[in-house]
């Protein structure tokens, strides 16, 4: 699943999920993607994050969404079915952001750059050939992409490659995978999921059995 807005792109693996925070426009996609949503009141949870974050959802959190899916709007709080929203919330309050997101810049012609790469994704493009293509030297244009994305477009490239490789692990082996965004091995290319290569593997076989 891909979410869109207007500060970024999040791409959401396999048993993830996206914490979206409210009044944000956004665009789902769904590449054969089965999902659960969860609304939920502002005013209950004041630590949810300002902007959009990609999680791992555990098997406890996942029964969690299923059996809240069924609760009625007007559940009794001090009930069965309070604790289990009570649960839930605090299963959500503990998850970490994983880095699965990349951001945009405000500039419109920078932006133009980033929305042509994230179609085609190449490795040999390079920073002097995009800094070309807004007529900037190639030290100016590092510079404010810097500054408006927090990362070094090089750096951009290789997380946007990342991003449009996970896809392909529903049905290609993570040591194959690896390779198409340009990491030296599995384990760096898993390291940005936070778990090890046969973790990452193993998870997706699991999604391919469902």
């Amino acid at each position: 699943m891909i979410v869109d807005t207007a500060e970024g792109t999040w791409t959401v693996p396999t048993a993830h999920g996206v914490m979206i925070p409210p009044a944000t426009r956004h665009r789902v996609r769904m590449l054969a993607a089965t999902t659960s949503s969860l609304y939920i009141e502002p005013v209950a949870v004041p630590w949810w994050p300002p902007s959009c974050v990609v999680v791992e959802v555990s098997s406890l959190l996942r029964e969690l969404l299923l059996v809240a899916a069924d609760l009625p709007a007007a559940y009794d709080p001090g009930g069965r079915d309070g604790a289990i929203a009570a649960l839930l919330l605090f299963e959500l309050s503990t998850l970490g952001s994983l880095p699965l997101h990349l951001t945009l810049p405000a500039s419109p012609d920078l932006v133009a750059l980033c929305a042509d790469y994230l179609g085609t994704p190449e490795t040999r493009v390079t920073n002097a050939e995009w800094a070309g293509r807004v007529s900037m030297s190639e030290r100016a244009f590092t510079r404010k992409f810097v500054r408006e994305t927090g990362i070094s477009p090089a750096a951009w490239r290789l997380r946007a490659r990342l991003l449009a490789a996970i896809p392909m692990l529903r049905s290609q082996p993570v040591t194959r995978v690896a390779a198409t965004p340009g990491y030296a091995s599995p384990y760096a290319f898993s390291h940005e999921f936070g778990m090890s290569p046969s973790a990452v593997g193993r998870r997706e076989a699991i999604s391919r059995n469902r």
